[in-house]
């Protein structure tokens, strides 16, 4: 052990002792103290002894200029694990707890000249990689989403970092509220949008399901063939013929104005208070609320200028088109039901898996409605007439759906059928895992709320 101290200092021996101890401070002070070589030369002893520990730039300024690069050492302890880098490293982002030296500062330790952090160890290597690395922030396996999420928070990290790192972990994204400046916008908007905030904004939200649901009846409830034909109203005109005429006092006319009178006057409200037009009309959910009350005055102008009132409602297939369009109110209860909210998320982050889903059936359809076209061609009572007809009966038997009015009727095409049934069961059990974990995992982080 000593000779081969004795060969390390022997061989640097002839070099400028203090660029070496400014390079390897802690291993040359074990040489200096161990070494006969380093004893004998005095002027190495000297300039070792001298050196400081926390130094590491040399000599060579005309390569490395630490003063220009701030390259000086920050030794920073986390709950009794010591980390080393660089203040140039931190500096990359300024806005973060450790980007910010006069923030750091209470956490200085006079005694042992260091910064320390009652923090969660494992956790801090992520971090600290993400200034080395100038922005890859990657959560360590070991590491649960709650903790490194609350370190996230401590370390004052950005919003929107943070945001993406919950959306890639799953977790419920927590959106920055904007209020509007005025205290009656802020009033009114607290009382459409947030209805935890107060009575006033309890009810109004009751008011609103109620509405929402209400609605939602009224359209299934007049499709029935006895209560749509009080829509028209038999009159007699000044000529005395029979016509046919709106009836504007129909209940369910009644209680569908009632109901979009309620969106209007809501929806004019949010508008009127929110604290940012562009990212009022840029919101999706803001967007279904617009089509949900558009349809009922498209009908109602198509009405008052027709006068007279059909019962055949197959005429004119764009106002049908319009007034399917009153479904999409269903979507509005999203915004006061969590578990709609939670299933959106959830599709939202399985788009990847359920796409490759739909290619895989769409290859399995392809193949398997082709396969029994073929197999089944010579059959004289086959229904699988051609290959685009085959597609409903593969999508059906791959769904294990099965309704029976179109199947293969010879043994070949039986065959087939027999291998897309299977096939089926496996490309749907594929992304089914994927997904009921999401769910799960979004479910189980808003029960922690």
């Amino acid at each position: 052990m000593i000779s081969s101290i004795n060969a390390t200092a022997s061989s640097i021996e002839r070099y400028d002792f203090t660029s070496f101890v400014g390079r390897r401070p802690t291993f040359y002070h074990y040489l200096a103290k161990h070494s006969s070589v380093f004893r004998k030369n005095k002027y190495a002893t000297k300039n070792i002894s001298k050196a400081p520990i926390a130094l590491i730039c040399t000599q060579e300024s005309h390569i490395h200029d630490c003063i220009k690069l701030n390259c000086h050492r920050v030794i920073i302890n986390i709950g009794g694990l010591i980390f080393e880098t660089q203040r140039s490293t931190l500096d990359r982002f300024p806005n973060t707890l450790l980007g910010n030296p006069s923030k750091m500062q209470k956490y200085w330790d006079q005694d042992r000249n260091l910064y320390y952090f009652a923090r969660h160890r494992p956790t801090f290597s992520a971090i600290l990689y993400f200034y080395q690395s100038g922005g890859n922030l990657r959560r360590p396996i070991e590491v649960p989403e709650e903790i490194f999420y609350n370190e996230l928070i401590f370390f004052e990290f950005d919003f929107e970092l943070i945001n993406q790192f919950k959306e890639k972990e799953g977790l419920l994204v927590t959106k920055e509220t904007l209020l509007p400046q005025t205290k009656v916008k802020r009033t009114i908007w607290l009382m459409t949008e947030e209805p935890t905030s107060s009575l006033y904004a309890k009810v109004f939200a009751l008011i609103s399901v109620l509405m929402i649901v209400v609605s939602i009846v009224n359209f299934c409830i007049e499709t029935i063939p006895s209560i749509r034909r009080n829509n028209c109203i038999m009159l007699k005109d000044r000529e005395g013929k029979l016509i046919l005429l709106h009836n504007y006092y129909d209940h369910s006319f009644i209680i569908e104005t009632v109901c979009i009178s309620w969106f209007v006057l809501e929806l004019l409200l949010r508008l009127y208070a929110c604290p940012s037009r562009l990212h009022f009309l840029r919101n999706v959910m803001n967007m279904f609320d617009f089509l949900a009350v558009v349809p009922y005055f498209i009908s109602l102008i198509s009405n008052l200028s027709s006068f007279e009132c059909s019962e055949d409602t197959t005429q004119n297939g764009s106002l049908l088109v319009v007034r399917v369009l009153r479904i999409v109110r269903i979507f509005k209860l999203s915004k006061h039901s969590e578990g709609l909210r939670i299933l959106g998320l959830t599709i939202k982050t399985s788009l990847r898996e359920l796409g490759m889903f739909f290619f895989f059936l769409l290859v399995a359809m392809v193949i398997f409605s082709s396969a029994a076209y073929y197999a089944d061609i010579d059959e004289p009572n086959s229904k699988l007439t051609s290959i685009p007809e085959s597609f409903w009966w593969a999508i059906v038997t791959m769904t294990t759906v099965g309704y029976g009015d179109v199947t293969p009727v010879g043994i070949w095409g039986k065959m087939v059928g027999a291998v897309c049934v299977i096939a089926g069961v496996l490309t749907i059990a594929l992304p089914v895992p994927v997904v009921v974990a999401n769910f799960n995992n979004f479910y189980r982080h808003d029960k922690k709320k």
